[in-house]
């Protein structure tokens, strides 16, 4: 393990790395670890490289966990949780359960499968390490599913997870997966993720491997759809295999079978959105994040109403009215402030235009960039989000009154070329021009300063 200080910088040395390059010293770090090497700090450089790994999609070496967590492995999410969500593992809950497996529930056989899958691994053996995992799957299943069988196993179990109740409901779901362990490994042959399009064939080849399950695993098919959903590029997508399923585009009827778990988890995904967008206040905000939370929230939204025919009436269609409602208040809000932002940076006198007594302090300058990207980038989805009316005038006032600023600023320095005051507010104005407007615009506003100043002179 690295001092904290040399971690640290590590970190942000590998986070910078290109993808290809990521995925290759990633591979590397792994085999070293695989053969039992303990020069390379494993663990602080692959923590560097996730976030990379993770964006790009790069294949990664199939270690014996990666192979054992393959039926399961789409359902593993980071993001913090206040209860346990069916059909999604809290990430955090497979080292304990791991941990579990090897020393208390399987010992042998779960060294035996470390060391084996480890050895084919390291000799390029891929394919017969995964069957090899293929093998070790049901009886982990088994094991596991008769150690939470009753509610003194499901008690023992939560002691040996850490406690955490939510965690016993996890290796359960990593236990009903792993029964259907190869069904679950053909459907992520299936969908190579990102998955671009789910194309007509695509849903045909996952109907295929839903109806086989209901027929042997039944409690399974439902994730089948959840798996899919996790895999494609556009997740709502994923909405056409219930549609198929049932055979109705109606939110309800979807709602109340067990294909609707996909529905659940993308009105879940939006509900942790709004949350987020919901807690977002002033002064304290950042734009950029602001926006593309609220632009996914729109996408979602707007997805799955194209998808299914959504009604005000339904389950679903009063769920999305409603957060959708709630959304465009709070973007109502900083749509409503954005004008006082960016005026108190643009100060105008009562009667006589703008203001250049005094210079502007660069927090009133920065807050006035940030509404102004706000509110013009917002555009594209205010529709979407319930606050297009409100984005339309706060733009045009911003626009007006931008205008009005920037005459004065040029008649200013043509009276005056040195202004100090003038000049520093030029730049501000560029830069609102080429976020409210566009960067053409914004050196038009410069080469006019600049012609006012050589009239001048």
């Amino acid at each position: 393990m690295l001092p904290n200080d040399k971690t640290g910088m590590l970190k942000t040395f590998l986070a910078a790395l290109p993808g290809a390059a990521a995925a290759r010293l990633a591979m590397a770090v792994e085999m070293d670890r695989l053969m039992d090497g303990h020069v390379l700090p494993h663990e602080d450089i692959l923590e560097g490289l996730r976030p990379v790994l993770r964006r790009e999609h790069h294949d990664r070496t199939p270690t014996p966990l990666r192979l054992f967590c393959l039926p399961f492995q789409d359902l593993l999410t980071c993001v913090p949780r206040t209860a346990k969500q069916k059909a999604v593992i809290a990430r955090g809950t497979l080292a304990p359960a791991w941990n579990w497996i090897s020393g208390d529930l399987l010992p042998q056989e779960a060294a035996a499968f470390t060391t084996e899958c480890r050895a084919l691994v390291l000799a390029h053996k891929h394919d017969e390490a995964l069957a090899r995992a293929a093998r070790f799957w049901p009886l982990v299943a088994a094991a596991i599913t008769s150690a939470i069988s009753d509610a003194a196993g499901r008690e023992k179990t939560r002691k040996a997870l850490g406690g955490d109740a939510a965690a016993v409901d996890d290796v359960a779901e990593m236990a009903l997966l792993l029964s259907a362990g190869e069904s679950m490994e053909n459907l992520t042959r299936i969908l190579p993720a990102p998955v671009p399009v789910f194309t007509e064939e695509l849903v045909w080849q996952v109907r295929e491997i839903y109806d086989e399950l209901t027929k042997s695993l039944p409690d399974v098919a439902p994730y089948v759809a959840v798996i899919t959903m996790n895999r494609l590029a556009r997740p709502w997508e994923a909405l056409r295999l219930p549609l198929l399923v049932t055979r109705h585009h109606d939110d309800t009827l979807i709602a109340r079978t067990d294909m609707g778990l996909v529905g659940e988890i993308l009105f879940a995904r939006m509900e942790r959105l709004k949350n987020s967008i919901q807690i977002t206040r002033h002064p304290l905000f950042d734009a950029e994040k602001l926006m593309e939370e609220v632009k996914t929230f729109a996408e979602l939204s707007s997805h799955i109403v194209k998808e299914i025919e959504l009604k005000r009436e339904g389950e679903w269609g009063k769920r999305l009215l409603a957060e959708r409602v709630q959304i465009g208040k709070v973007m109502e809000t900083f749509m409503d402030r954005a004008p006082r932002e960016v005026s108190a940076a643009l100060p105008m006198a009562k009667g006589k235009g703008a203001d250049f007594s005094k210079p502007c302090g660069a927090e009133k300058t920065e807050m006035a960039k940030r509404y102004a990207r706000l509110v013009a980038g917002s555009r594209n989805f205010a529709a979407a989000a319930s606050f297009a009316a409100k984005q339309k005038t706060t733009y045009d006032d911003l626009c007006t009154s931008l205008k009005r600023y920037n005459e004065d600023l040029v008649k200013a320095l043509k009276a005056d070329p040195q202004h100090a005051v003038a000049n520093a507010q030029l730049q501000l104005c560029a830069d609102l021009v080429s976020i409210l407007f566009s960067d053409e615009e914004a050196e038009l506003l410069r080469r006019r300063a600049r012609a006012a100043q050589s009239a001048a002179a």
